[in-house]
């Protein structure tokens, strides 16, 4: 039965793990976790409960994931997580299909990265307003995203102590802790410094560990609290495009090489460890060269 209380009966799942699934205290962590996220997801998106599920909600989820900036295996723990889930739900009569039996894991993500145009991205900026409670957070996170390049989990872990903001660099700890040195503009320099002094200290209650980015209750920032915060400033910029936090990051690299930046220093600027990772920045300036050919020269 569906208590009001847990709608997607997380409990009882959990239960079923430990107890029917003989899982191990981190794997049902692991799962009971993912399956928390797909219920915030699906409970955002109007399906209130499991009966309410989809197919083509599930598939919405697995690309939200790898919007968030999760890795494939990640994305793929948790699409097994959600299988398991439903063959319980199954199993216990809760409901009578299965949504996840087409679901799969996409093998090829889009090879080139949607991305904004340099006017999207100062419509984007200029969305939070003084009239936001919490516009010297907002806006400077926007800045620092798109100025540096930052994945999602290092908006959301960048330490205090690594805003180094004299110099005009971040201190930014990568896939695999994995440290560099990025250098920011005076826009997000500006937009920074004004939060730092301004805001973060009222948000601060003794709960925000060092890092910069904190929500109103003066806890860290969550990957979905991010995404939910630039969602809503999309949607206020009027830009119709797919955006997500990997998007302002595709966008930076973009436009650096767009403005003649060398391929090695972008390379080392996103902390990728293969430039062949790089080089599809490449591919998205050459199509940006195509369209800027076929816009003016008079041949075409």
């Amino acid at each position: 039965m569906i208590r009001p209380s847990d709608p997607f009966l997380l409990a009882p799942f959990g239960d079923f793990l430990t107890l029917e699934q003989g899982a191990s205290p981190r794997t049902n962590e692991a799962y009971h976790r993912d399956v928390a996220r797909l219920a915030e997801f699906a409970t955002l998106r109007a399906a209130p409960g499991p009966l309410d599920v989809t197919a083509r909600l599930l598939r919405d989820y697995v690309y939200h994931l790898k919007d968030l900036g999760l890795s494939p295996a990640s994305i793929r723990r948790n699409v097994s997580a959600i299988r398991t889930y439903f063959r319980f739900l199954l199993a216990d009569g809760i409901v009578v299909r299965d949504p996840t039996e087409r679901l799969e894991t996409p093998k090829r993500w889009r090879t080139l990265p949607d991305v904004l145009t340099a006017t999207e991205v100062d419509q984007l900026l200029a969305a939070p307003t003084l009239d936001d409670p919490l516009y010297f957070r907002d806006r400077a996170m926007l800045e620092l995203a798109y100025g540096a390049g930052l994945r999602v989990s290092e908006w959301i872990t960048l330490a205090v102590r690594d805003v180094m903001l004299e110099e005009g660099l971040l201190r930014v700890f990568g896939k695999g802790s994995k440290e560099r040195l990025v250098p920011i503009g005076r826009q997000a320099i500006g937009a920074t410094a004004v939060y730092l002094r301004e805001l973060r200290p009222k948000l601060e209650r003794g709960a925000g560990k060092g890092v910069v980015f904190l929500n109103a209750r003066g806890t860290p920032l969550t990957r979905m609290g991010a995404w939910k915060i630039l969602k809503r400033y999309v949607e206020r910029a009027g830009i119709v495009k797919h955006v997500s936090p990997h998007t302002l990051r595709h966008s930076f690299a973009t436009h650096l090489l767009e403005g003649g930046a060398d391929l090695r220093a972008v390379q080392e600027m996103l902390g990728h460890v293969d430039i062949s990772t790089t080089q599809i920045y490449t591919h998205v300036d050459r199509e940006y060269l195509r369209s800027v050919h076929r816009q003016y020269h008079p041949r075409n």
